[in-house]
């Protein structure tokens, strides 16, 4: 399977109601999901390497739980002082505020958002994702650098729900 073809693949998943799809060749797996605001994710690797990748998946898990400890404790020292909710990333990535370098960026502090606006981008294994707001409200700060590599999950903006 080419990358044409994953493309394509993509999108049909979006304009259908398919909420995931995974197809296995005989050296290669690709996972494609979908979740409710449209955002792709697509995951792919040889098949012979998914039971090594596997294995040491626990230890890794123990060090992003560490890790996650201090980003949870950010959240809740914010909460107190407002009602700000955050919007976090789907996936792992390059996160961009801007479809291009001479575009301006999707939004700034101060800006209002609603359910479906693009608020970033996040580049995955050369794939550029659109992410959008699932809330309505204000922006109120952007947590992340422009091309900085983001986290699943990683808070991205604080916005003050409308």
């Amino acid at each position: 399977m080419d990358f044409k073809q994953i493309q394509e693949l993509i999108k049909m998943v979006n304009k259908s109601n398919i909420g995931e799809v995974t197809i296995e060749q005989k050296d290669f797996k690709v996972t494609i999901r979908q979740k409710e605001d449209n955002i792709t994710q697509v995951v792919a690797a040889p098949a012979q390497m998914a039971a090594p990748v596997y294995a040491p998946q626990p230890a890794a898990q123990s060090q992003p739980v560490t890790g996650a400890a201090p980003a949870s404790e950010k959240p809740k020292a914010e909460a107190p002082a407002s009602n700000l909710v955050t919007i976090k990333s789907p996936m792992i990535g390059t996160f961009y505020r801007k479809s291009s370098p001479d575009k301006p960026s999707f939004v700034e502090p101060g800006d209002e958002i609603t359910p479906g606006k693009v608020v970033c981008i996040i580049e995955a294994m050369k794939l550029f994702n659109e992410i959008e707001s699932e809330i309505s409200g204000k922006v109120v700060k952007v947590l992340v650098d422009d091309a900085s590599p983001v986290e699943y999950d990683q808070p991205l903006f604080l916005v003050e729900p409308a």
